[in-house]
């Protein structure tokens, strides 16, 4: 296994939307491309059921569209060897390291993880397992550390998970102090548009808001959805269009920054717009055109890979993970003095 690692996924809770690609999909595909990294991509359906364990069918389905979006957007394990798809509840010596990371981890730090406190103010009655997330993907991080002199262990996120990865640093930092294990700090990757926003202006791309554009979703869906984005407010009611507009509050402008690869289009367009001498008619017709162009190759892939062996791709990438976790669990054990008499 090479000495620099990848580690980063997602919970298996549904198709997957451009606020996905943006925040995540597009760094993944950057890192893997590079040919630098043993990349080990998690299909975390152990940690869906931390919101969804009233609905497990919801997550057999949704780790086959899941692998289906990773595929379509160019992540390769079929033709990449260093590259691994791993089902997280088929890792159970991942489960194992969970629960020995928890005797490090502190009820407070945890406690105080902005992410979880947040997330808590929605839930009446979380369960223990929801609590314990934060200490869990840790395990996730670490189950495929090189544990090797001058290793490299990555970790491409968004910009809210940076907290989480404090925690796992300051865990690692703890164990190897308490046991003399050899833990890699794991370092961040946050891609120049941390999140992008829903398609009703919402700071948030949400499912359960309704607010997404689907990586699968066919144009009539696309273009009905942008035709609801809000534009400035300004430029609403008659004759509104040939008002000058503020870009930064037409939801439209903000998706051709992030898909739009003309960047002097772009400029050109929201200069225009500042002098009302555009519509949005227009800049929302030339969105529909660049989320065509961008979404074709996706298309593309998604049809090559829909008949394909999925559940053989992603054993292969969970057996890669296990052999990799095997000597983790293996040496933090020892550490902690958990053998035989």
């Amino acid at each position: 296994m090479k000495k620099k690692v990848v580690l980063t996924g997602m919970r298996t809770t549904g198709v997957l939307h451009l606020g996905h690609y943006v925040g995540a999909l597009k760094q993944w595909i950057d890192v893997q491309n590079t040919g630098e990294y043993e990349c080990y991509f998690l299909l975390a359906d152990v940690q869906a059921l931390t919101t969804h364990a009233n609905n497990p069918a919801l997550l057999t389905r949704s780790i086959r569209e899941v692998v289906l979006d990773w595929l379509s957007v160019g992540l390769d394990p079929i033709n990449l060897p260093y590259v691994h798809f791993v089902q997280q509840s088929q890792v159970p010596e991942r489960h194992e390291l969970s629960i020995l990371l928890g005797m490090v981890a502190r009820y407070g730090e945890v406690m105080r993880d902005p992410t979880l406190k947040s997330e808590l103010e929605h839930q009446s009655d979380a369960s223990m397992g929801f609590l314990y997330y934060p200490v869990d993907q840790i395990a996730d991080i670490h189950m495929v550390d090189p544990m090797a002199q001058g290793a490299e262990l990555l970790v491409p996120v968004g910009e809210d998970q940076l907290p989480h990865l404090e925690l796992a640093r300051e865990v690692a930092r703890r164990a190897n102090h308490m046991y003399g294990t050899s833990f890699t700090p794991c370092d961040g990757l946050v891609g120049h548009i941390g999140r992008l926003v829903g398609t009703d202006g919402n700071s948030k791309m949400s499912k359960s808001m309704g607010n997404t554009i689907n990586l699968s979703d066919d144009d009539k869906t696309i273009s009905k959805a942008i035709n609801g984005m809000p534009i400035d407010p300004t430029r609403s009611g008659k004759g509104g269009h040939t008002k000058p507009g503020d870009p930064d509050k037409t939801v439209a402008f903000i998706y051709h920054r992030a898909f739009n690869p003309n960047i002097d289009e772009v400029a050109e367009m929201e200069e225009l717009y500042r002098t009302g001498n555009i519509g949005d008619g227009d800049v929302k017709k030339r969105l529909k055109e660049v989320l065509a162009e961008f979404l074709a190759p996706i298309r593309a892939r998604r049809a090559q890979y829909d008949n394909a062996n999925l559940a053989e791709i992603v054993l292969d990438g969970t057996m890669a993970a296990r052999d990799a976790c095997r000597p983790v669990v293996a040496s933090l054990r020892e550490s902690m003095h958990l053998l035989l008499p």
